[in-house]
């Protein structure tokens, strides 16, 4: 290499400091500085998932993040129980005390943002930058789209020479200001000109300034800004019908393209394209702007010219060149060659099944990925889409248009990088102009229709989620529901996201949230929800309380959602966080400023979008790159001689990097510490923390200057004959510093004293105040514990200063003392036990404070073993002032002296210089300050402390040290005001509150600011606490954390992305949390090179796999140059090197320079990755050391899969193995690049590092003994790495690697569909297109007239049979078929689509691809197939059948891994719809109700349908019609298939089980009437009343001759149903006079045929009322074994009555249960075996409620002439008639009903003749004149059901009170207890398989005595109609 100097540079000398001596050449076997990379956790065996291309056997799942390397500046590598190991940083003494200079500016006034100094030369002025905040904010303008620039063939001079830009008008009148330059980089290039970058032929309205805002929204208004220049209008196309929202674009049949579209360009639709989208030749356009007149439409025609070079330096000047010919497929991005005339547009494709497909079948399909794909704006609507848009304002576009037509070509866009302001209407058709959704719904442009993602967050009490991270998108939309445990409260919402983006963000300021409703049902409070409009980016906090409160103290629930920024490039293009690619450079070694663009190009050049540079300000005397010495000052190495530049400098450097490379920049803030030299320190060190405001350091101080002076005698040879040497190279020699520390250094100091009493003071005192005391009485001293005495700690902590309480020692010692002598014997006695106890005192501190010390000797052995023994250390021996033994962790003010002066030093004035520094602490709670008080970590040693800076102390808030916060403000300030966005130094160490603070003023200045940082918690919780509270938007993370290619590969998976084959999300979904979004680089500049810790031949490989990330990624500058070496942000002094075009001289690199050419073609890959929507990704392990990655576009279903062989050993030491070939599903459309490193020398292959490597001793270089061959867009014959074979299975390729595919290998596929494939899935998107959602996703429709046809005709029993039927009512049905079964997962819980919408519902929100239903899927057809056979046999649902068999065919040719989306989306989309026919036959309120009533509505399809095996007994056939539908069974008999509810799924679903009289009657109402379905509900009460027998209604029906009537309620829950029926339906009462056949007429007949013996439903209910007056008793038929093993002979028995005292209805007896309550006891063990648990005979709360309510609503009917009976009689033995009318009954229970059952609040003897019995007050009884006495005065959850049904019986204030008290005692979140807690027998543990002799638990015994049950439906619905009747 020459040594001459490259032509142009400015070589800067340092002023200061020499050039390093030259190195010593580095082999392999050389090491330096080093960080062992932590090892991470194994990961979970991953599940199998398909992929396009490899045959993969695991999908890697997201593991435990493993420990990421060091934080900070250095990592540590120790032992156990030693100290993380420090940062080799110099160790400097604190400033001089401030010497008298003039004085500074008061403290109030503002300094300027951007501290300046006058030039020694003039210079040119630069345009003037506004620094109005919101000036300063990027936003999008009009700007035509540019395509990467192509490189001229021609050599670019290297050169420094800044070259002015090319003038916009709006700057003619200014002369931009340019970096000064040094002489030498002023020649003339020698090299010719090369073609300028051409203008574009089409032109828009020149761009608005960039301080200009765009036009705000007319709903919210923002600040003044440029007007924005209106969108023009989209070509018209032809409309689709059936999708209204959205257009897809369509192209033209073509072949597959063999390179990927342009990233950052978009085609139009197919008509617009083909009308007027220009084709230029391939030479890549730096603008192309939309046309706004015919005659520069027509330009657009015009060949393009050639493009100018790559660099910044050339003026672009008018071309006169020749076309540029288009080359053979080198570029990734392809631009058509010849123009297009206007054409008309296409005719729409037919794609859907059974019907015509809409246009809509090509249309763009929003996946789960959370990145907006951007759309076409549609020009023109149909009549039909206007009516949709007027009908449905808030309608979505439909999310299921996806694009692709049949012949392969892919007409879905990839998502874009640019975003346009809107520009003028053309004359002429257009290209439509592409707004980014997220932008445009935050500026409030784009077209009005524009689908808004819509994520749902739901509230429940007491939810605080400060640790989940919630990721959201600008102008997307947040809604906030309430959850179960908030209904029923009030409850306020309150947020500080603004309403308006010029509202500002304010971190203290909350609106609160109104709520809105989605239900046309008033008073609805399940439909409610608040919402916020995503208008700013940041991290937002939002909390609820209760009852309007705003104090946020008393939160209920609380969170924060994290709004990503609009990172801007170019002048108006957006750069999405997946697709930034970022390199750290040491701003430190750019050199001078004016060389800094050429050094800079090298990252432009290897494809880089971003620069983190590392702080620019000026540095302490370590110069290190993060000990600032001054925060206001630019770097002196920046300088050059008679130029001063300044951060205006900077930023026009930043500006114009953005403007031309669209390279976006970053840099450091660092707030947790300042330079030990910063000139401000001595006049406010109160800034630090010191011995002066810190007064608990003394101690560590003093420790500190300990180990000061050993290191001083050590060095100086003093402990050489005690085994310390100078250079400490072995054990032994650390042995012996042990020992010396414990036996010599520490107990000189006694630090134990600074945290001790002095015992003989203490006493002292205590003689004197008990010497005037009377003692203390023992009773009084034992009140207080002698653990209360301790000592306090002294808070100046100076030795034996520390105290204890003497009023509590007084009252524990000063007591009388018999033995004593006298009164002066009695003192001393008492004094000599105080003595014991401080005595006992000080050797509790003394041993902990010895703790503390045995780990600080601990932690600075393993600091010294580091140092010099560690094979990863530096292996520094020596011992001297330059490195100590340890380094320190206080800065020393003056000279060295002796201990004692020192330790006089920390008290006196001079304490506040002795300050400490900052550093990191392995291990500890990275939110608490470790500085704090509380805090040991200085005396324990257990700090990495950097001894160059010192730590700042900034307090709780402002006030408590305003200049310090006044400083970093400005700082912060100023920095977001040049760079784009903010690496948070140290934040784990940064007082989080300080952060937020300074964060939130540089946000103020850039509102999109981009901000990262680097977290060492080891909790993703805790990660998220600080992203929350920050608004952190990435975190960095590193591939150097993994210890092999396994671990790497899985980093990968883990950070970004989903997995291939994902399933498809909608528009409105529920809000999940997310993981951290990762910027993944693979290296960082903390850490050492993979040449050191791994090998060179590595470093290509794993950059490769870094770069299929689906998330930000980036690098360290040096490792694309092959620098084997870690770059020190210390040591490291040399600068980086130039680009160059051509050949390089020294201090130069190019495209050939190390691995900069792969590099850049691997950012290109992953940019285009994210860019085009490649959002789900694979990673295969295929051997040890290869590893595949797929990146899988959901939308074009393209693929591109990166194979990388890594060498994480050298490839000599790699033995080699078979690789598995790579089997593509698909058509290898190309290789896009094979890349290989190959070391000069065979022998190199068993090394680490190939070679020789000798450091340049001025420029940092990189390795040169390798070879990297580098192809690009290879046919597979070209390949050198694979061989391509089919396989047997024609849908099959095969990659067969050969023998040159070695380590340090990476190839890369694009992979595409096959023709059957891709319209498979074109006819499968055609049918999806065709369904349209609303503002909720459960709203759907469909726009296929065959299936609209076919959906229209199924009723809601079709709809039970199709959604769900359990697995034993299919069985019912004798086919042969049940529940479908999966394999490894068992059968679905219904047989209907429901069954498996349940399990898709929990696995698509996850993307559980592993899920066994996603295997089942995988691997045949049998769901599909199972899911049409089953409809197939009823005539009613064979339609649907056959249009899910021909949709489920086209899932045959799709490639397995995509069936589980599709699969999915498809029986998603016709079960929303099917529920959505569900609803619209329900009525209104269901049908307009919110998401929770219709839900409930579903229950009345789940639980009503027809069961062959329990259907109602025959309806009279005189019965007015309508009349319940009929089969023919296989004997010729007419059978009615009346539907029935089932009591209960599984278990009570068919046979004589599935219809119970109570259960159906409890259920009508809800399940029947409220959903509309009148008819139903009208046969099943005439069905029931006709089995009535003995004057009840059957418990269980059994068809209704085998029916067993044994439950008291049953009747009385009929009556109220019949009264919802009369009340409910229209002419409901005309039921009273329906034909009712009976089936027994008389008590002891035999069973009628039906319409022989019928009587009206009247009339049935008369006999209900007449047989209960009269009395019934009765025993059982059939009683005994047959049909009750449970029951004792005497349970058969049963009696009803009425009690003409009081009214009410009794019946039932200790043995039997006659109410709902009705467990039977069934273990003989415990001797329960026919012993109800709760028989609750007598009079039962809830029946004499049901009985009130029935006689007043029949007596209603009566009046109205409705009913024709008023009156029931009794007839008594002696024949004695008593008859009493409705009305006389009804008031007679009104009259007893307070009087018998209410328990007052206060005792009254008069009423209560069973005080003894009552443990609860303010209560109803359960029952009255119960067998078993103390069961009347329980607890249950009935009297609810009374006060529902009859409110009028009861006193309000009594009923009030008792429902508190059952809200307070009973209700729990899920549900109501049965049983007071208090209760004797309560006990809420149900257990229905205890099998023991406890007699409460066995069987279950204790089912209603205190488990939470089914009354909660109960209460669900009674308790509104309790509130509103009692209000009223």
């Amino acid at each position: 290499m020459s040594e001459a100097p490259a032509k142009g540079k400015v070589i800067k000398k340092k002023k200061v400091k020499k050039a390093p001596a030259p190195a010593a050449p580095i082999d392999e076997g050389t090491s330096g500085p080093t960080l062992a990379a932590a090892a991470a956790p194994a990961p979970a065996p991953p599940p199998a998932v398909a992929t396009p291309a490899p045959a993969a056997s695991s999908v890697k799942k997201s593991a435990p993040q493993p420990p990421e390397p060091k934080p900070g500046k250095e990592q540590a590598s120790s032992a156990p129980n030693v100290a993380p190991v420090p940062a080799p940083r110099k160790n400097k003494v604190a400033p001089e005390p401030p010497q008298p200079k003039a004085a500074a500016a008061p403290s109030g006034e503002p300094e300027p943002a951007v501290p300046r100094t006058t030039p020694k030369a003039p210079a040119p002025k630069a345009p003037k930058v506004t620094q109005n905040p919101s000036a300063l904010k990027e936003t999008p303008e009009p700007m035509a789209p540019s395509a990467p620039t192509k490189k001229a063939p021609q050599e670019a001079p290297r050169t420094l020479q800044q070259v002015p830009l090319p003038k916009t008008p709006q700057e003619e009148s200014k002369v931009p200001k340019e970096l000064p330059v040094s002489k030498a980089s002023q020649e003339v290039p020698k090299t010719p000109k090369e073609a300028p970058a051409p203008k574009s032929s089409v032109e828009t309205p020149k761009a608005p300034k960039e301080e200009s805002a765009p036009k705000a929204p007319k709903e919210t208004p923002a600040p003044k800004a440029s007007k924005a220049v209106p969108a023009p209008k989209a070509p018209k196309e032809t409309p689709a019908p059936k999708a209204p929202q959205e257009l897809l674009k369509e192209a033209p049949a073509a072949k597959a393209p063999v390179a990927p579209k342009a990233p950052k360009e978009e085609l139009a639709p197919k008509a617009a394209k083909e009308a007027s989208a220009p084709k230029v030749p391939q030479a890549t356009l730096p603008s192309k702007e939309t046309p706004k007149t015919p005659q520069e439409a027509a330009a657009v025609r015009a060949p393009q010219e050639a493009p100018g070079p790559k660099t910044l330096q050339e003026k672009p000047k008018a071309s006169q060149e020749a076309p540029a010919a288009p080359k053979a497929s080198k570029e990734i991005i392809k631009v058509p060659a010849e123009p297009a005339a206007p054409k008309p547009a296409a005719p729409q494709s037919q794609v859907s099944p059974r019907a015509a497909a809409p246009a809509a079948a090509a249309s763009g399909l929003r996946q789960g990925h959370d990145r907006e794909v951007n759309r076409p704006v549609e020009a023109s609507q149909s009549p039909r889409q206007q009516e949709a848009e007027e009908a449905s304002p808030r309608k979505l576009t439909n999310f299921f248009k996806m694009g692709v037509h049949d012949d392969g070509v892919v007409t879905q866009e990839p998502q874009t990088q640019q975003v346009r302001a809107p520009a003028p209407t053309a004359a002429a058709p257009t290209p439509t102009t592409k707004v980014s959704s997220t932008v445009a719904a935050a500026q409030g442009e784009g077209p009005s229709h524009q689908q808004a993602q819509v994520r749902v967050l739901t509230l429940n009490h007491k939810d605080h989620l400060d640790s989940t991270l919630f990721r959201l998108q600008k102008g997307w939309i947040l809604q906030l529901r309430p959850g179960p445990t908030l209904l029923g409260r009030q409850v306020s919402v309150f947020t500080n996201h603004p309403e308006r983006p010029e509202d500002g963000f304010t971190r203290t300021k909350y609106r609160h949230l109104q709520w809105k409703s989605d239900s046309h049902n008033k008073g609805d409070d399940t439909a409610l929800y608040v919402e916020v409009t995503l208008v700013m980016a940041g991290s937002f906090h939002y909390y609820f309380t209760y009852d309007d409160s705003e104090n946020k103290d008393k939160a209920q629930g609380s969170g924060f959602f994290l709004v990503d920024p609009t990172l801007i490039v170019g002048t108006n293009e957006v750069l999405q966080q997946d697709c930034v690619q970022c390199q750290t450079v040491l701003s430190k070694n750019l050199g001078p400023l004016p060389d800094w663009e050429q050094r800079l190009q090298v990252a432009h050049e290897s494809g880089y979008n971003m620069i983190h540079f590392t702080p620019i300000q000026e540095l302490g005397d370590s110069n290190s790159s993060y000990s600032l010495k001054d925060q206001h000052k630019l770097n002196i190495e920046f300088q050059i001689p008679d130029n001063e530049f300044t951060f205006d400098d900077v930023e026009v450097l930043i500006k114009k990097m953005k403007q031309e490379w669209k390279m976006l920049s970053l840099t450091d803030i660092v707030l947790n510490h300042t330079a030990n030299e910063t000139p401000w320190l001595q006049e406010h060190p109160e800034s630090t923390y010191n011995c002066n405001n810190s007064p608990h350091l003394r101690p560590a101080y003093l420790l500190d200057r300990v180990l000061h002076h050993m290191t001083l005698e050590v060095m100086d040879g003093k402990w050489k004959d005690r085994g310390i040497p100078v250079a400490i190279k072995e054990e032994k020699h650390i042995e012996a510093v042990k020992n010396a520390l414990h036996n010599y250094f520490l107990p000189q100091v006694k630090l134990h004293e600074f945290y001790t009493v002095d015992i003989e003071k203490m006493v002292e005192e205590f003689r004197r105040r008990i010497s005037c005391t009377v003692p203390s009485i023992k009773t009084s001293a034992e009140e207080v514990s002698k653990n209360k005495l301790v000592i306090k700690q002294d808070p100046q902590y100076g030795r034996k200063t520390c105290t204890v309480d003497m009023d509590i020692a007084v009252r524990l010692y000063n007591l009388p003392k018999p033995e004593a002598s006298d009164e002066a014997d009695r003192v001393v006695r008492c004094c000599s036990e105080f003595r014991r106890h401080l005595e006992h005192l000080n050797e509790q501190r003394a041993s902990e404070i010895q703790a503390h010390l045995i780990k600080a000797v601990s932690c600075c052995l393993g600091t010294i073993r580091y140092q010099r023994l560690q094979p990863d250390g530096p292996k520094i021996a020596a011992v001297s002032k330059d490195n100590p033994l340890v380094p320190p962790y206080f800065t020393h003010y003056g000279k060295d002296t002796t201990l004692e002066e020192e330790e006089a030093l920390m008290f006196g004035p001079k304490a506040s210089f002795l300050m400490a520094h900052n550093g990191w602490v392995m291990g500890d709670d990275p939110l608490k300050n470790f500085a704090r008080e509380e805090s040991y970590v200085y005396l324990r040693r257990e700090l990495v402390a950097w001894g160059d800076s010192v730590k700042l102390r900034y307090g709780n808030e402002p006030k408590d040290s305003p200049y310090l916060w006044d400083l970093m403000r400005r700082y912060c300030e100023y920095t977001a005001r040049i760079f784009h966005g903010i690496r948070l130094d140290n934040c784990h160490s940064t007082p989080i509150h300080v952060a937020e603070y300074m964060l939130d003023a540089a946000r103020k200045v850039r509102p999109d600011l981009y901000v990262i940082a680097e977290l060492f918690t080891n909790s993703d919780l805790t990660d998220n606490i600080f992203i929350n509270r920050l608004g952190i938007n990435s975190l960095i993370r590193e591939a150097m954390s993994a210890p092999d290619s396994h671990e790497e590969g899985r980093l990968v998976y883990r950070y970004g992305g989903e997995p291939v084959g994902a399933f498809l999300l909608p528009p409105v979904r529920p809000l999940v949390p997310s993981i951290a979004h990762a910027m993944f680089l693979d290296l960082t500049h903390d850490n050492r090179s993979p040449a050191e810790v791994r090998t060179a031949w590595d470093m290509l490989p794993s950059t490769a796999l870094v770069s299929m990330a689906c998330c930000a990624t980036g690098s360290n500058r040096g490792y694309d140059e092959l620098v084997p070496h870690h770059i020190h942000v210390v040591d490291e002094q040399r600068v980086y090197a130039a680009w160059s075009e051509s050949s390089t001289q020294r201090g130069e690199v190019n495209k050939k320079s190390g691995i900069i050419e792969c590099k850049n073609l691997l950012n290109k890959l992953h940019f285009e990755l994210g860019a085009s929507g490649f959002n789900q990704v694979f990673v295969d392990q295929v051997t040890e050391h290869v590893v595949t990655v797929t990146r899988h576009n959901p939308v074009s279903h393209q693929s591109v899969v990166l194979v990388a062989y890594t060498s994480f050993r050298p490839p000599a030491q790699i033995k080699a193995t078979n690789i598995r070939p790579l089997k593509v599903q698909g058509r290898l459309e190309e290789i896009i690049f094979e890349m290989q490193v190959k070391g000069t020398k065979e022998e190199d292959a068993d090394k680490k590092i190939p070679g020789v490597f000798v450091p340049d001793l001025e420029f940092i270089n990189g390795l040169e003994n390798f070879n990297v061959e580098v192809k690009e867009h290879l046919t597979p014959a070209q390949s050198t790495f694979v061989q391509v074979t089919s396989s047997s299975d024609s849908d099959m390729t095969v990659c067969e690697y050969t023998s040159k595919f070695t380590p340090g290998s990476v190839i890369a596929f694009r992979l595409s569909l096959l023709p059957r494939a891709q319209s498979a899935v074109n006819k499968i998107r055609g049918t999806l297109s065709e369904f349209g959602y609303k503002s909720r996703i459960s709203e759907v429709t469909t726009h296929n007239p065959v299936l609209t046809d076919i959906v229209n005709g199924l009723s809601l029993v079709d709809l039970n049979r199709i959604l769900y039927r359990c697995d034993d009512e299919e069985k019912d049905e004798g086919r042969g078929w049940g529940a479908y079964n999966i394999p490894n997962y068992g059968p679905l819980l219904y047989c209907g689509l429901q069954g498996v919408v349940s399990v898709l519902s929990e696995i698509r929100v996850v993307n559980d691809l592993g899920h066994p239903l996603c295997g089942n899927l995988r691997d045949g057809d049998w769901l599909p197939d199972y899911i049409v056979g089953r409809l197939k046999f009823e005539p009613s649902t064979q339609r649907l059948a056959g249009w899910l068999e021909e949709v489920f065919g086209y899932l045959r040719d799709v490639p397995r891994y995509l069936i589980p989306a599709y699969f999915d989306s498809i029986v998603t989309s016709i079960y929303l719809t099917l529920i959505n026919r569900a609803w619209a036959l329900m009525g209104e309120f269901i049908s307009e109700g919110s998401n929770f009533v219709k839900a409930l509505g579903l229950c009345s399809v789940q639980f009503c349908g027809t069961v062959k095996s329990a259907l109602l007994p025959p309806l009279s056939p005189n019965l007015r019609d309508p009349k319940p539908p009929s089969f023919t069974d296989g004997s010729g008999n007419q059978i009615q298939l009346s539907a029935t509810i089932a009591a209960g799924l599984p278990h009570f679903s068919v046979g004589y089980m599935r219809n119970w009289g109570r259960d159906t009657f409890i259920a009508l109402p809800g399940n029947l009437l409220i959903t509309s379905r009148y008819e139903e509900a009208r046969w099943i009460i005439l069905g029931f009343a006709g089995t009535m027998r003995h004057g009840l209604i059957p418990n269980l029906l059994d068809g209704g001759k085998k029916a067993r009537f044994n439950c008291r309620d049953a009747i009385w829950f009929w009556l109220q149903a019949i009264q919802r029926y009369v009340t409910v339906v229209p002419n409901g009462h005309e039921i009273l006079k329906d034909k009712v056949s009976r089936l027994y007429p008389s008590d002891d007949c035999s069973p009628q045929e039906p319409g022989k013996s019928d009587q009206l439903l009247e009339e049935v209910i008369q006999e209900g009322l007449q047989r209960h007056f009269q009395g019934v008793k009765f025993r059982e038929r059939n009683a005994g074994f047959q049909i009750d093993r449970q029951m004792n002979d005497d349970g058969f028995n049963n009696n009803v009555g009425v009690d003409l005292e009081t009214g009410f209805v009794y019946g039932g007896s200790v043995n039997n249960c006659g109410t709902w309550m009705d467990k039977m006891g069934s273990s003989e063990l415990a001797g329960t075996k026919g012993k109800p648990a709760t028989p609750r005979d007598g009079s039962a709360v809830e029946i004499i409620g049901l009985c009130k309510s029935a006689l007043a609503f029949l007596g209603r009917m009566h009046k109205e002439g409705k009913y024709s009976y008023n009156t029931v009689e009794q007839c008594d033995g002696t024949g004695k008639v008593t008859k009493w009318t409705y009305e006389f009954w009804e008031k007679k229970i009104e009259e007893n009903f307070e009087k018998h059952f209410w328990v007052s609040e206060t005792p009254m003897p008069e009423s209560e003749p069973r005080p003894e019995l009552i443990h609860r007050r303010g209560i109803y009884k359960d029952s009255h004149n119960a067998s078993q006495f103390w069961a009347d005065f329980q607890l249950r959850c009935n009297f609810p059901i009374a006060i529902a049904v009859a409110p009028e019986m009861t006193t309000p204030k009594n009923a009030w009170v008792a429902l508190k008290n059952a809200e307070e005692i009973l209700l729990g979140p899920l549900g109501i207890k049965t049983l007071d807690p208090k209760d004797w027998a309560y006990n809420g543990n149900y257990d229905n398989s205890n099998n023991t002799a406890d007699s409460k638990l066995a069987h279950g015994f204790n089912y209603h005595q205190g488990p939470v049950s089914k009354s909660l439906i109960v209460l669900i619905n009674i308790f509104p109609v309790i509130y509103n009747r009692l209000s009223v």
